[in-house]
């Protein structure tokens, strides 16, 4: 089956800047791939990223060079694509996100069915999503806040006051708190910091350490009053063997893994090494969103609240609520993009 691809980028607009502890910005760039073949089409997104050094310019090159691989239909299923594309892609997992997650939505088309009824998953297994508070003026964390009462929250951290921030947020609501310092701390800071968090009803802490400070992370994991999970630590399929007997969990980002392929086998992993699985998200569109929530069932915790921080989203997809997930009308993936 011969198979045409096209891609293009979009601006994302956020409803608030939205800043971690190594950047800010207000609009998110984001490029979307369309896989079209035998009468139905697929669709796979991937978000630019500057930490990662990931651009709209390399993302495009390196889906212009696996582009006759692509189009000549030499391959059956998403999972033969990842693995034939692979030397395409070897320093670009975003570009390849993008492109796999679009080969699943035109596979499980393909096949009559949605993506989660060809994995054999079952939706009522989806945990709840949290919504995250990116870091800013304690006023308007407590604003965003109050803006969408959701019953877990991730709270981002890593400046100076951290604590205080936490026994501020904790004043204006009884839900859940997750913490994510985005490799802001020390080992002393986070096994300090456990305690008191756990107090103030914190579930986890996230990537509290450098992604290369492994002494550090030995003793976070040892002496931490919370458990631990890795998220810049665990970013393709080797890193995860490497995270056990340093986190209790991991947090795979699609397009950080290379897609869902790799995705699924990086969580089937950890979970056979006694670790608890997430999947996160990178302010991608109802894309990118959707096809996460596909995989979902099989987690233990969901960060899947990117088209929420949106104010405009380019797509319709699947539908999150407190009280459950809906998903759009049709098979694959099943996002569509607006007109």
């Amino acid at each position: 089956m011969s198979v045409q691809l096209s891609y293009f980028i979009k601006d994302l607009p956020l409803k608030h800047t939205f800043t971690i502890a190594h950047q800010s910005r207000d609009v998110q760039d984001t490029l979307i791939v369309r896989l079209e073949g035998a009468g139905f089409y697929g669709l796979g997104e991937s978000t630019t990223n500057p930490f990662y050094g990931m651009t709209v310019e390399n993302m495009s090159a390196c889906l212009e060079a696996a582009r006759p691989l692509v189009e000549s239909g030499d391959w059956e299923t998403p999972e033969e694509l990842w693995e034939k594309g692979k030397e395409f892609f070897a320093y670009n997992p975003f570009a390849q996100c993008a492109l796999d997650m679009a080969a699943w939505d035109l596979f499980a088309k393909q096949k009559g069915k949605k993506l989660y009824e060809y994995l054999e998953l079952n939706p009522k297994d989806i945990p709840l999503t949290n919504f995250t508070i990116g870091i800013a003026t304690v006023d308007k964390m407590v604003e965003k806040m109050k803006e969408v009462d959701w019953p877990i929250y991730k709270i981002k951290l890593g400046t100076a006051d951290d604590l205080a921030i936490v026994r501020e947020l904790r004043k204006h609501t009884d839900a859940v708190f997750r913490i994510d310092a985005n490799c802001a701390w020390t080992a002393d800071q986070a096994i300090r910091y456990s305690f008191e968090l756990k107090d103030l009803g914190v579930e986890f802490m996230e990537q509290p350490l450098a992604k290369d400070d492994l002494e550090g992370m030995k003793r976070v994991y040892a002496e931490s009053a919370l458990p631990v999970m890795a998220d810049e630590s665990c970013i393709i399929e080797s890193d995860v063997k490497k995270c056990q007997g340093l986190f209790h969990a991991i947090n795979v980002k699609l397009v950080k893994a290379g897609g869902i392929t790799p995705a699924l086998r990086m969580i089937h992993e950890a979970k056979s090494l006694g670790m608890k699985t997430m999947v996160g998200c990178m302010t991608e569109s109802s894309v990118g969103i959707t096809a996460i929530a596909h995989i979902a069932p099989l987690l233990d915790y969901v960060d899947m609240d990117g088209a929420m921080l949106l104010a405009e989203d380019p797509a319709i997809g699947v539908d999150i609520s407190p009280v459950g997930v809906t998903f759009p009308v049709g098979n694959g993936i099943g996002a569509k993009l607006k007109a």
